[in-house]
This record gives C-alpha cells, structure tokens and sequence, in this order.
C-alpha cells in the first residue's frame, strides 16, 4: 500500500508516538510505501523526530499546517496538503489531530483517495470549553467526518463520545487501542535501583509518579492539593512529575508554599525511550487529567506492573478497574484520590497484586504491532469495499 499519514505536530507526545510507531511498521513489517506529513514541531514538548533519531519513515514538511487556527495558514496549509498528496499518490490517507484531521481529510477527500481514515486520539471538544468554541468544534468535526471512510478512535469511551454529540453514525467507528513497545516496560524492574538512586530516592520512599505536559487540564494541582495529606499519613512519600510546559514555575510555587518542596522531583522533559526507566522508579502512578482519550502513561504503568490511581475520565476506566488494577475515581475529587494514594502507600502487598493484574491484562492489549495489524486491516476493508485493489 502507499499510506500518507498527516498530524499537525510531531512533538513529544501519545498520539505523535503512536502515528510513528504505525508508520514505522508499516514499512518494516509490510513492506508499504509510507509518507509522514506534519507542520512545524513547535513547542516545549520538544520533536519527537529529532529525540527518537527517526530514520525510517520519510518525512514532508507542511510548513503551514499549524496548530492555532489562522484562517491565512489555514487556507495555504489546505492547497500545501493537496500538492504533497497529488505528488505522492496514496491508497490510503490516514489523517491525525483536529487541524490536520480536519485539512488532511478535506484534501484527500477532493483528490479521490480510496481510503481516508481519522484517529480520534482525545476529542478537540470538551465541557471545560465555553459554549461558541465546543459548538464550533462539533460542527468541524460534523463536517470532517462525511470527509472520510472510518473513525478510529483510542478508546472505546472516545467512541462513545464522539457518538453522544452526533459526529457520525455508529457503523463509522472502530477502537484501536495506541500501541507501544511493551517489552522496556516489562523489564523496567532491572531499572529500577538505578533509576530510583539517579533521581535521589532512598529505598524506603513510596514514589507517587505523574506522567503529563505542565499544562491546564492536565491536573497537577489535584496531586499537589492531596499531597500535604499524603505525607502526614505516610512521611516517606515522595512525588515525581514528569514533564514540562507553561504551569511549571506556577506548580513549583505551590509546591513551596505548602511547605513540600523535599517532597517533590520534577526532571522536567524527558525522552520517550527513559519513561520506561522513570516508571521503574515509582510505585503508584497518578493520573488527573480532565480529559484525555486514554493517556498511555495508564498502560504503561501497569505494564510496569504499577498499579494507576485515575480520575474516571474518557478511555481510562478501560485499563483502570477498581481493586483489580488500581483506583478509578471522580474527576476533581481530591478527597477521594488523598484516600486512594494512601490507602496504596502504606499497603506494598496491594500495589504488588494491583501491579501484576494490570500487567497480564496489558501485555497482549498494548504492542504497537496489534495496534498497526489492525489499523492495516482496516485499510484493507475499506479499499475492497470502494473496489480498489493494492
């Protein structure tokens, strides 16, 4: 097959992770002729291009598809995707993120590609939005989504949600869970001394972990907020946050005031290839975004066997399963996640059962190559239903 996939930035993130995973097997396993299109990789988050060294994949800049909406850039990016997808000739175009979801399929759409295919990674909508801007989203989205064959969403709580505000019938659906490279996470425990003496943990500390962008939404305060709690219960807990972004200097601050600046480790960004490694340094990972699709740090940590505590948000009561893998709990509720991290701080035999049952359970769900083999198949139906043989 000749595959384009298009997504608006290629920084360090999930859905940047999971689109080059996807295009990689597509080139090593398939033997598909495979172009990634993306805008300009600007950010905090850093290019996950230049961290992970890709050699693999082609890669074409659309120097104007970027991420703010700009009716200007907007409009040049359109005609730029058109051309680079003239040139190149897919069979399928498989388009990522709002803004290059929205183009990538309005291109392909007007060129003819027998299969154009959106991921759905987390929907651009959301109730913490005012009430014009989550209308026009919807309304893109409604529009976007008679511009191609299949949805495939990250989770199936994606699919659900797409669905309740009417996007697209419910035939146009398909979940796919974001794979990954599941054995550093299996074997992350042979990390874990040295990471932990590396990051200044003593053995007797409890490691609270939280992977995600220092960012709105993502919901550090609720960690903060519980942790003074957390550590008159349980004195050897300590916090690590991993990642940057804008809020870091406004969560230091807080951290300060309430007196807990030993307690916390913040390394700032890290590499997608050393989470394994930070992982293997914690016990519990938190999870309190208000909305994700299914944030990979929730596999990820049970593949670690970590147990996840977790607002009930979107894809996450998918991996997260009351006292069977972790603490699945309301968003905002910072009472209920201050019981939950202690409860699971001072019990080690509870995180170990926790940790090991979302290990199994993650392990076959989760490789990259499941995740691609499907998405293959996919393809494939949809080019055999339109009569296009490749």
């Amino acid at each position: 097959m000749r595959v384009a996939h298009i997504i608006t930035r290629m920084i360090i993130g999930g859905a940047q992770e999971n689109t080059l995973y996807n295009c990689a097997d597509l080139i090593e396993q398939y033997d598909d002729d495979v172009l990634l299109i993306t805008g300009p990789a600007v950010g905090p988050e850093g290019s996950l291009l230049q961290r992970n060294n890709n050699t693999i994949v082609p890669v074409q800049n659309a120097q104007h598809l970027i991420r703010n909406i700009h009716p200007w850039h907007d409009t040049l990016a359109y005609f730029e995707l058109k051309k680079i997808l003239r040139q190149f000739k897919p069979d399928v175009v498989h388009t990522h993120s709002a803004k290059a979801g929205l183009l990538g399929r309005m291109a392909a759409t007007s060129l003819k590609v027998p299969a154009v295919i959106h991921t759905v990674h987390g929907a651009p909508f959301h109730p913490y939005q005012n009430a014009v801007a989550r209308n026009t989203f919807i309304a893109c989205e409604k529009y976007a989504a008679k511009k191609c064959h299949k949805m495939v969403c990250v989770a199936d709580a994606m699919s659900a949600l797409m669905l309740d505000a009417g996007i697209a019938s419910p035939e146009k659906y398909e979940t796919v869970y974001s794979g990954m490279e599941v054995e550093p996470f299996l074997e992350g425990h042979k990390l874990r001394e040295a990471s932990r003496a590396e990051l200044g943990f003593e053995p007797q500390h409890v490691v609270i972990g939280k992977i995600a962008r220092l960012f709105h939404l993502k919901g550090h305060e609720y960690v903060i907020q519980a942790a003074k709690e957390i550590v008159e219960n349980c004195p050897d807990v300590r916090f690590l946050f991993i990642g940057d972004g804008i809020l870091q200097d406004q969560y230091r601050q807080q951290i300060a005031e309430a007196g807990l600046t030993d307690y916390f480790v913040m390394p700032g960004l890290v590499s997608p290839s050393e989470i394994p490694k930070m992982i293997s340094a914690m016990d519990i990972l938190v999870h309190t975004s208000l909305r994700e699709g299914l944030a990979r740090a929730l596999p990820q940590a049970l593949l670690s066997g970590k147990p996840a505590v977790s607002f009930d948000v979107d894809g996450a009561r998918e991996v997260v399963i009351n006292d069977e893998t972790g603490a699945l709990l309301p968003a905002k509720d910072v009472t209920q996640l201050t019981s939950a991290l202690i409860r699971l701080a001072n019990d080690s035999d509870l995180r170990k059962k926790l940790g090991d049952e979302g290990q199994r359970r993650m392990k076959t769900q989760f490789p990259h190559q499941v995740m691609t083999a499907r998405l293959r198949e996919i393809y494939q139906e949809v080019l055999d239903f339109n009569g296009k043989s490749v």
